[in-house]
């Protein structure tokens, strides 16, 4: 009987890196499990929720009798992800630190650490897939396309993806649940994570303040009427309805950011839905093409954050590096600093920031 192959999976403390391991152990892997400490902070309340999650992976790993540790990249990620983070919104942008995060750690410094383990493969517990092609490998979609993770896999390099595995790719997230159920994993019921790690249940401003100094400015609608003011430009983003702290009046609809005025400190507003929010076209700029190419008049799918509905469109070349997507139909609250990102039926052919 031939050595098992070795494969290092990064675990999160979470249920969908905890099943991974289960399924992989299941194929005769030789399983070694890593926790990423990508952050060191302790939260208000005296905790810190990398520590509970290191528990969290103990507890799994223990019981699945995986051998685990912890690999410390905190400074990989102030340096590669969490710097631009700021500038970006210093920039006035909306960043999604989660895509570089990506990129510039898990399939960066911890593939790595993995090769000097003598893995054979890495994996995490992203729901996506990865199917091989004579020309080379493409990204897929997920089964369960509510959780797909491809977006968030937008930037990472096609020399990447070489071997890697998701164990999840062709499960649902109820079917995950219930596989971690059925092994009795601690993890089975725990609350997925949501939103920016490093911030965790804290205050967004609270946290943002304490990088980016903030000042207090105006706030006008589209006819130049002074509606109130903000807490500082940055803290908002294109389309947001809640924390404008604008009272009702008018027609009594809500207000929503239409643009930002950086320079000036202006926040604008539309009470109501306007064509203002919504977008023909939008420009991307430092494209990362997986493995495919753009052609001019191409027609693809394509999507502006996670979870949103895909929508048909068209994409063009633009400049170095760029490109221009026309949507089929107008979408809602383009972001600057945010991605977009293009697929061509199930495969995501790459994306780039909104400009």
């Amino acid at each position: 009987m031939g050595t098992r192959k070795k494969i290092v999976l990064g675990m999160s403390g979470g249920v969908d890196s905890s099943v991974a391991a289960v399924i992989l152990k299941e194929l005769g892997y030789e399983v070694i499990g890593i926790y990423m400490r990508n952050w060191h902070e302790t939260m208000t309340n005296g905790t810190c929720s990398a520590e509970l999650d290191y528990v969290d992976v103990r507890r799994v790993a223990c019981l699945l009798e995986i051998p685990y540790y912890t690999i410390d990249l905190s400074h990989e990620y102030s340096e590669k992800v969490f710097k631009l983070f700021l500038d970006e919104y210093k920039a006035g942008r909306t960043p999604n630190p989660d895509v570089l995060c990506n990129r510039e750690i898990k399939f960066g410094p911890f593939k790595d650490f993995a090769d000097k383990l003598g893995a054979d493969y890495i994996a995490t517990g992203h729901y996506a897939g990865i199917v091989s092609k004579d020309d080379g490998l493409r990204l897929v979609r997920a089964k369960d396309e509510n959780k797909d993770q491809t977006y968030f896999l937008n930037q990472v390099r096609v020399e990447q993806l070489k071997k890697v595995v998701f164990p999840l790719a062709d499960l649902t997230k109820t079917e995950v649940r219930d596989i971690a159920k059925k092994h009795g994993l601690p993890t089975a019921d725990k609350k997925d994570s949501t939103g920016i790690c490093f911030i965790g249940e804290r205050k967004f401003r609270e946290f943002l303040s304490t990088y980016i100094p903030m000042q207090e400015g105006e706030i006008y609608n589209l006819d130049g009427k002074l509606c109130g003011t903000h807490k500082g430009v940055f803290y908002y983003t294109i389309g947001q309805r809640k924390g404008l702290a604008i009272g009702g009046g008018g027609n009594g609809n809500p207000y929503f950011v239409v643009k930002k005025d950086v320079e000036k400190n202006i926040l604008y507003v539309n009470q109501g839905e306007c064509k203002e929010l919504f977008s023909t076209q939008l420009i991307a700029t430092n494209l990362n093409l997986i493995n495919e190419k753009i052609v001019d008049g191409m027609r693809v799918s394509a999507r502006i954050r996670h979870r949103q509905q895909l929508v048909d469109a068209t994409v063009y070349s633009h400049n170095c590096n760029s490109v221009r997507i026309v949507f089929d139909t107008p979408v809602r609250a383009v972001t600057p600093g945010q991605y977009a990102v293009i697929y061509k039926e199930k495969v995501c052919i790459g994306g780039g920031v909104i400009e």
